[in-house]
């Protein structure tokens, strides 16, 4: 995804919003992943 950002505003660190929403994204997966697994763990071994 290309975004325009020659008009953003000068204060705006826009690197650092990338990084933390890149972050965000991979923090959801891992935990959307672990609760899969924890639900399968629980599937096996619990019925």
């Amino acid at each position: 995804m290309s975004v325009d950002l020659s008009d953003g505003h000068p204060d705006m660190d826009y690197e650092e919003h990338r990084r933390t929403y890149r972050g965000f994204l991979i923090g959801t997966q891992v935990l959307v992943a672990f609760v899969v697994i924890l639900l399968i763990g629980m599937a096996f071994f619990l019925v």
